[in-house]
């Protein structure tokens, strides 16, 4: 009987324990519970505007050369003479003789093809004298019928023309080639490479170096099909006088920056397969004269930002480019609540946005850090005043 106490009191020690707890806990009061008001987040604001503008794009590109050839010969022999303005880097005009080649025998061939239409001319005269000899004797003699071509002295007439054509054909191909002799070209430029020198021979066909022409450098664009929209720009556009978009392009050298202007003359009329891309051409005119910034020429190989300008004035909703959040979102407080809405955005600078649909004239758009926003999160708008400058809490518009 003592063991089965002593096992047993334990066991009646926890039991009591237990149920000393249990009525405790039934005889607590229940918590009083509280509701949570949701916290108002106050958010600076600004209203929606509109605008008429001009919308413009950036971007980038390198200048070329509008014209631009190699040098090749339409004749063989030694060069005798090369001009110093074909020297790389160097400029010329069309008039001038950039490298000659040794005339001795297309001089000679020129003399010998004169030799040979005095020749031919001689023998038509002689058989032209023929002709009229034989169409004499035959009204003397036969006087009866008509002669034939032949009796009249008409093949050898004809026979003799035809060879007096041949070498007065063959006589302007020998001038020509004399005056093939003395290389120019037909425009106005600078010379980026000369691979020749003088006394070497050179053969019909090899290159002699590579100019380009300086009226006019292009610079090719690439543009997003938003960039397209923007600028109401339709893939293969071709400007005319009054519709040719402007560009300016920027490019910093020797630590200043230089602005150029031109224009957009036409859109290529398919898309890059790379780069997915469409590319606009530009020009710019006398890039090494009156179309420098001052004295800074638009150099051939230039790497330059570009803004182009559009030519059509669009009606868009104007925002701070704080409004702007993720790429196609702005906050509005609406009836003392924030809302998410996903806009079309137009067109995007340092410190605007512009937009054509997702908010309206006069709605309050948040430009203020938002953490964690949700959209119908409790919040009201800090409206800057426009005569303090003094920041104001006013509720939200309904």
């Amino acid at each position: 009987m003592s063991k089965m106490l002593k096992f047993a009191a334990p066991i009646l020690v926890l039991a009591a324990s237990a149920g000393s707890f249990i009525a405790l806990a039934a005889a607590k009061e229940a918590p009083v519970k509280k509701e949570i008001t949701p916290r108002t987040v106050s958010l600076r604001v600004e209203k929606v505007r509109s605008e008429s503008v001009t919308l413009s794009v950036e971007t980038q590109g390198e200048i070329r050369p509008k014209t631009e050839i190699d040098l090749i010969p339409q004749v063989s022999g030694s060069i005798v003479s090369i001009s110093n303005s074909f020297a790389e880097g160097a400029a010329f005009t069309p008039s001038t003789t950039l490298v000659e080649i040794d005339k001795s025998d297309y001089e000679l061939a020129v003399k010998s093809a004169e030799a040979h239409v005095a020749e031919a001319a001689v023998k038509l005269e002689k058989e032209i004298a023929n002709a009229k000899i034989k169409k004499k004797q035959w009204k003397e003699w036969v006087k009866d019928g008509d002669p034939t071509p032949l009796a009249l002295n008409a093949h050898q007439v004809a026979g003799a023309h035809a060879q007096l054509q041949a070498a007065e054909t063959s006589l302007n191909t020998a001038k020509l080639n004399l005056a093939r002799t003395t290389i120019r070209v037909p425009f106005k430029g600078r010379v980026l490479d000369r691979f020749v020198g003088v006394g070497q021979f050179v053969s019909r066909g090899t290159k002699l170096g590579r100019v380009f022409a300086t009226d006019t450098v292009e610079v090719r664009l690439p543009l997003t099909d938003n960039q397209l929209a923007e600028l109401r720009l339709p893939i293969g556009f071709i400007a005319n006088d009054t519709n040719a978009p402007v560009v300016k392009f920027k490019a910093t050298l020797g630590g200043t920056d230089h602005i150029w202007k031109g224009r957009i003359v036409r859109v290529n009329p398919s898309i890059d397969k790379k780069t997915r891309l469409v590319y606009a051409i530009a020009e710019v005119d006398d890039p090494y004269g009156a179309g420098a910034d001052n004295g800074m020429p638009l150099a051939v190989g230039l790497f330059v930002s570009a803004t182009i300008e559009g030519t059509t004035p669009q009606n868009v909703m104007v925002l701070p480019r704080l409004a702007l959040r993720r790429e196609d979102q702005v906050y509005v407080i609406k009836d003392g609540a924030l809302r998410i809405r996903t806009v079309q955005v137009v067109s995007t600078s340092e410190d605007t946005l512009y937009i054509v649909s997702g908010v309206a004239i006069g709605e309050q758009v948040v430009i203020s850090p938002v953490l964690a926003a949700i959209d119908g999160m409790a919040a009201q708008a800090i409206v800057r005043s426009a005569d303090t400058q003094s920041a104001t809490v006013a509720a939200a518009s309904r």
